[in-house]
């Protein structure tokens, strides 16, 4: 608003000229002149910021008028996704039980041996040595033992004379028998010992399966400590029946049992889908995962698949009862926790809340929650607590 100095004059209803002609005067007309510009000035500026606040109230009260939806119950049927490793049904590690030097190799990577089959030689000259030396002493033992019986036999007929043969000596006859046939069965013992050694030099499989691994060559040095041990012989692995293992989180423990189905794939063939049945549930949960290792058993008579893989399992979770599922967007996941916002007479309200099972766009949800409550669907952190809800 423009204001000239005329306009003021006539509105203080004086003459112009009278005041004009003082200084004094003037300056008075000057002071009153800003007081009343001053004042219009205000009065523009708390209209402008009253006519603000009025927008910026409308605006808020647009931004409260936000979408929400009824909760209710509902069967959700979903699957788990989770990574399995495949390994062999059976696999052992060969070692050497003796000290020995490698003579012959029956086997290498890849063979497909029998139970009882012979993989390896081994050559203990010293062996050979202990073996003829214990049979020695049980040859020894046992001539020992033949002619203490035959004394005793001798002694025992002539003491059927009364008085040829006095008790004592029949007696010390017999107590020697006695010790020399304890000492031939201990040397029968040793013999067998050493001769059970002996056997030690021939590796054979101990099950059906593929020699999977061969860490030795023709001359090399093993033993059961020491430089030649520190890797096997041989791996063997049952190949042609695997085991899927997976570790299920707590959380979803109660949706498997013994005999159901689940199905996977693997990186190697992805058009290819294996199906496997649970087979084994260990029953408790690891202490560092906090989850249940289940095994399926997967036959593999094509060798399609092959010890080691990761495979992707898709695990079928069954509606067993009805639950609250709510849109992966009513649930807010902040350093607060995880809550839903419901609409409680108008007003907004924090809910906690615990995650179940997931679909492509909806969750399973458990809290304080109850059928029939009404929920923000598009749920964020800028809505508070007692803001003004509009559904």
């Amino acid at each position: 608003m423009k204001v000239n100095n005329n306009q003021v004059l006539n509105t203080l209803g004086t003459n112009k000229n009278r005041y004009i002609a003082s200084p004094i005067m003037n300056k008075e007309i000057f002071r009153r002149t800003s007081f009343f510009l001053s004042s219009i000035a205000l009065a523009a500026l708390l209209s402008s910021c009253h006519h603000e606040e009025k927008k910026e109230n409308k605006t808020t009260e647009k931004k409260t008028e936000i979408k929400t939806f009824v909760l209710s119950k509902e069967k959700m049927a979903t699957s788990l996704k989770m990574p399995g490793e495949l390994i062999a049904y059976q696999q052992v590690d060969l070692y050497a039980k003796v000290s020995s030097f490698v003579r012959t190799l029956k086997a290498d990577i890849g063979s497909e041996v029998k139970q009882g089959q012979l993989l390896m030689t081994l050559e203990a000259p010293e062996l050979a040595s202990q073996l003829a030396a214990a049979e020695s002493r049980l040859k020894s033992q046992e001539a020992v033992y033949t002619a203490s019986k035959a004394n005793y036999d001798r002694l025992f007929e002539t003491s059927k004379t009364p008085g040829t043969i006095s008790k004592n000596d029949l007696d010390q006859a017999i107590a020697k028998r006695n010790s020399d046939f304890a000492q031939f069965n201990a040397a029968k013992a040793a013999y067998r010992e050493v001769g059970s050694i002996q056997n030690y030099l021939e590796i054979r499989a101990p099950f059906d399966g593929v020699i999977s691994s061969r860490n030795v060559n023709l001359g090399a040095y093993v033993g059961p400590s020491g430089k030649g041990s520190e890797f096997p012989l041989f791996t063997l692995q049952q190949q042609k029946h695997l085991r899927l293992a997976i570790s299920i989180p707590e959380l979803y423990t109660g949706y498997l049992k013994e005999g159901d189905a689940v199905t996977f794939t693997v990186k190697s063939q992805p058009d290819l889908l294996f199906t496997a049945k649970v087979k084994r549930l260990s029953g408790a949960l690891d202490q560092r995962l906090r989850s249940e290792r289940v095994e399926m058993d997967v036959p593999n008579l094509l060798k399609q698949l092959l010890p080691g893989m990761v495979a992707d399992v898709s695990i079928p979770l069954p509606a067993n009862a009805s639950t609250f599922t709510v849109p992966k967007t009513a649930l807010v996941e902040s350093a607060e926790g995880i809550y839903v916002i419901r609409a409680q007479n108008g007003k907004a309200e924090k809910v906690t809340v615990k995650k179940g099972r997931e679909t492509d766009d909806r969750i399973e949800i458990f809290g304080d929650i109850k059928e029939g409550d009404v929920l923000v669907s598009q749920a964020n952190e800028e809505i508070h607590p007692g803001d003004v809800i509009k559904p």
